[in-house]
């Protein structure tokens, strides 16, 4: 059996390097981001490995379009073994006067609605697929710990 992997924020930095790796050690990885165009580019950078590669162009801040990527992975590999939950944005340098709630909320959304979303509904596939389990990597930022001046959103 294949394993299945699921890594979000996938067509840039730490994501793409992360689902490249995943491939060349001969995962199915499904990739998801925002932006088709990106994650095509990913894909061909895996070369050999693309045949394994599956881009999602997804955006995690609306419940709904998680929900439907789920259903594609269900419907597609009936299971999932690995989440790596990395999509994530920052804003411009910003005081906290000057970031209106639109920045506020699309900051939010993604960085934390987003990952919640996606760790649900892959708690609640990992739960019902056979044998049960998976693991789900949330990945952070040292700002969790040290927060930068002007990065409140993000922080």
């Amino acid at each position: 059996m294949s394993k299945i992997a699921l890594v979000t924020g996938a067509s840039s930095g730490i994501g793409k390097a992360c689902a490249l790796a995943l491939l060349q050690e001969g995962w199915q990885v499904v990739l998801v981001g925002r932006r088709a165009d990106a994650l095509a580019a990913a894909v061909a950078e895996a070369g050999a490995n693309a045949g394994h590669a599956h881009a999602i162009p997804t955006d995690l801040s609306k419940e709904p379009e998680v929900k439907a990527l789920f259903d594609q992975i269900r419907a597609r590999f009936g299971r999932l073994d690995l989440v790596f939950n990395n999509a994530g944005i920052s804003l411009p340098y910003t005081l906290p006067g000057d970031l209106s709630g639109d920045e506020w909320r699309r900051a939010v959304d993604i960085n934390l609605n987003g990952a919640f979303y996606t760790l649900s509904y892959a708690f609640k596939l990992m739960q019902e697929q056979s044998p049960q389990g998976g693991r789900i990597i949330n990945n952070g930022s040292i700002s969790a710990h040290v927060p930068r001046p002007g990065s409140i959103a993000y922080t």
